[in-house]
């Protein structure tokens, strides 16, 4: 593991600065999804059960660098009550002598940690001036841990360090997904691109058995393979990449999966006239909006071998029905296979919780992270910053 959890930690009399992210949606100054304020409030309990006082720091929004006031985190106060069911108090201009004028159980949240450029900067004095408030360092923002900021990464190496509940669970499921998986493995990668996740691509043809492909950039690969698209999503400049990513994936002994027939449309719109064809019969006017019942098959019964699966991505275009056929279709097996304890299941990113969420198996995944940047660079394999700094901590 590496790194220290709030258990291996003596928190008795002690300020726990602690990082989390509650960078959430705010409309007319009220908070309208409080998903990431729920999940930090285990971690904030725990502290407080612990003896510690934890102080909340986080970034809102992008203020860069200087004071924006309508990108306070004061906005976020009343659903942070809400959720904890108790006071907390906020300090705009924080000091160590007004923290420990505060309460020994008291809940502090600072503002935006964002409103100074010294925090992106991972300046060293805002690392030693953050360090200067707290006795231990806690980070529970696994969604900003692929950045190194001074609330992130530099007061980490100067304060006893630990992971929060969230954080943990995430990189234990990530680890479960990538580091040791149960076998086989199999990974799902949608969207509309293959040019924002060429190293997600690259790195899972060396991790995974099987890489099922679909979305628009699924027609990439097909025409890369010579068939025609139509007017499909398709980014005919990187077919050369496309092809290399398939042999790559031969040499490996990954197996890709790619759609055999596949949903077509005359125009991107919802109920838009559309049939079912091979892959091989795409009119000149056609566009993929989705995989077909065929490639359905196949998906189920890849789900079926797979003891792991990581998905990233829808099949189609979910968001318009009923191109969110293949999608829902594949979410509700893999869930039905995950109830069952026959498989586990990790997804993330903004879309595929999204996806999830629309064909309601959001909860019956293994895990499903909300750390969109984040869980992307650590399915590329890349070092996250926050994590690193963990590793090294005390």
């Amino acid at each position: 593991m590496g790194w220290k959890t709030l258990d291996e930690m003596d928190l008795a009399g002690k300020t726990v600065l602690t990082r989390v992210d509650i960078n959430v949606p705010v409309q007319e100054g009220r908070v309208t999804d409080d998903t990431r304020i729920q999940r930090i409030v285990p971690t904030i309990r725990d502290i407080l059960a612990k003896g510690g006082k934890p102080v909340l720091m986080a970034h809102f929004g992008r203020p860069k660098g200087k004071p924006v006031p309508e990108m306070s985190l004061r906005v976020t106060l009343p659903a942070l009550e809400g959720a904890l069911g108790r006071p907390v108090t906020f300090i705009e201009t924080p000091s160590r002598a007004a923290l420990d004028a505060l309460p020994a159980d008291a809940v502090v949240l600072v503002e935006n940690t964002r409103f100074t450029p010294m925090e992106e900067a991972n300046d060293p004095k805002m690392a030693a001036f953050l360090a200067g408030l707290g006795d231990v360092y806690c980070n529970d923002a696994f969604s900003a841990a692929h950045r190194a900021h001074a609330s992130t990464e530099g007061v980490a190496r100067l304060l006893p360090s630990c992971a929060g509940r969230l954080m943990a669970a995430e990189l234990a499921a990530l680890e479960a997904a990538l580091g040791r998986p149960a076998r086989p493995v199999v990974a799902v990668v949608g969207g509309a691109k293959i040019s924002t996740k060429l190293d997600l691509l690259a790195n899972l043809t060396r991790k995974v058995d099987m890489l099922i492909i679909g979305g628009g950039m699924a027609n990439t690969f097909l025409a890369a393979q010579g068939h025609a698209v139509g007017k499909s999503l398709c980014e005919h400049d990187l077919a050369d990449t496309a092809r290399a990513i398939m042999a790559g994936a031969l040499d490996a002994g990954c197996e890709i999966i790619l759609p055999s027939d596949v949903v077509v449309a005359e125009a991107f719109a919802a109920h838009a006239p559309h049939q079912v064809m091979g892959i091989a019969a795409v009119p000149a006017d056609g566009m993929i909006l989705d995989a077909g019942p065929q490639t359905l098959a196949r998906i189920a019964a890849a789900f079926a071998q797979a003891k792991t699966l990581i998905w990233n991505g829808p099949l189609g275009a979910f968001e318009i029905t009923p191109f969110d056929a293949a999608t829902v279709a594949a979410a509700r097996e893999a869930a039905r296979l995950t109830r069952e304890g026959a498989l586990i299941s990790v997804a993330g990113g903004g879309d595929t919780v999204a996806a999830l969420n629309h064909a309601g198996v959001a909860d019956d995944f293994t895990y499903v992270s909300t750390a969109g940047g984040a869980f992307l660079e650590w399915m590329e394999g890349k070092t996250l910053p926050g994590v690193a700094a963990l590793h090294q901590a005390d």
